[in-house]
């Protein structure tokens, strides 16, 4: 178990290469389930996180006190319910609540890693994560499912191991990162760096923290989380609590209150260094360079069913991109349904209430698992 009681921990003792080259071994893996596998095993639903997600999928975050990330999703009676389902969320490595990542100590200097930390990428984090399967006894997964990055983990998990999920849910997510999303990564990894406290990623070892740097990059990538529509309805020009403009640079406009508010209580739950690791691993991923510039070629061995969901105002992970993996999909014949939702919540509608689309999530999962057809 992990220092911290509320988190569970695996510890991995199995080597584990990564594509860096590098090897580490005797690593904590942090994990949550919610409901109960079944006598048969055969119930069981491994989520993704998304970049600053974590294990903690619903009820209540122990670490935070807040509700768990997906818990509009997730849950008694839910699309995901854990009265029928056995939930596992794993904290993904490189990331900061309670799986290796660059805040550990690292056993060979007893100093925290910082940038010391190995480089790694989804494939990475997918294959870390496989051990629960062998952990739990789960000869084979009723489901993988992720939005944004965790859908780039369900698209690795289905590729590397085609005969261990019945069914896969790629929600709002892509087959490689487009120059657009490396750019605006590439802006919220140089605004941590450019913060002093930074310290070349040593700034733990120093007691120091750049959270003006990973304010400013949480603020840029809330932006991309939104749509156009969606800001200009919910806040259009309204200023913040006053009747005119201040003449400074304060916070004059609600939008500015907004970001401002969003960067500052990120950096009390997520550490800089993860956001560089992670970001990083969202760049590297290229499932069609993985297999030779043909995306079918990372599906050719599966027999699992796939339901890819977009939305219609993402334009972090537009429809296109979405699409682009069905189409892989249906070249090779695999069981394959597409749903566009109609949100004006951008990327995040995934996160949010969206009746429609918490609806065909649940209809898709209740018709798909065996016991119930």
């Amino acid at each position: 178990m992990n220092k911290n009681l509320n988190i569970k921990s695996l510890i991995i003792d199995k080597p584990l290469k990564l594509d860096c080259g590098q090897t580490i071994v005797n690593f904590p893996l942090a994990y949550e389930t919610y409901g109960s596998l079944n006598e048969k095993k055969d119930n069981a639903i491994l989520v993704f996180h998304a970049l600053t997600g974590d294990q903690f999928v619903s009820g209540l975050n122990p670490i935070t006190k807040k509700d768990g990330w997906w818990s509009y999703a997730v849950g008694s009676g839910k699309a995901i319910d854990t009265d029928k389902y056995f939930i596992i969320c794993a904290n993904v490595i490189g990331g900061c609540l309670g799986s290796l990542g660059p805040s550990n100590i690292n056993p060979d200097t007893n100093k925290i890693y910082g940038t010391t930390f190995p480089i790694i990428t989804i494939n990475d984090m997918v294959n870390a994560q496989y051990n629960l399967l062998e952990f739990f006894k789960i000869e084979k997964l009723f489901a993988v499912i992720g939005g944004s990055m965790g859908g780039m983990q369900v698209l690795q998990f289905v590729s590397n191991f085609p005969n261990k999920a019945e069914v896969a849910i790629p929600i709002a997510t892509t087959s490689n990162h487009s120059a657009q999303n490396i750019a605006f990564n590439e802006l919220g990894r140089q605004s941590i760096m450019a913060d002093t406290n930074w310290l070349s990623g040593d700034y733990s070892n120093q007691n120091k923290n750049p959270n003006k740097g990973l304010s400013v990059a949480r603020m840029a990538a809330h932006i991309t989380y939104l749509s156009k529509n969606g800001l200009q309805e919910k806040f259009g020009r309204k200023l913040q609590e006053r009747d005119d403009l201040k003449f400074s640079f304060d916070a004059d406009f609600q939008i500015e209150s907004y970001l401002r508010y969003q960067g500052s209580v990120f950096v009390d739950r997520f550490d800089a260094n993860s956001y560089l690791y992670i970001t990083r691993a969202m760049d590297y991923f290229d499932l069609i360079k993985q297999h030779g510039g043909n995306l079918s070629n990372a599906f050719t061995d599966t027999k699992t069913k796939f339901l890819v969901i977009s939305f219609t105002s993402d334009w972090l992970y537009p429809t296109s991109e979405n699409k682009e993996i069905v189409i892989a999909l249906n070249a090779i014949g695999a069981d394959v349904g597409f749903v566009e939702i109609e949100s004006d919540k951008g990327h995040d509608s995934f996160l949010l209430n969206t009746p429609k689309f918490l609806d065909t999530l649940k209809d898709f999962i209740n018709t798909s698992y065996p016991k119930n057809k």
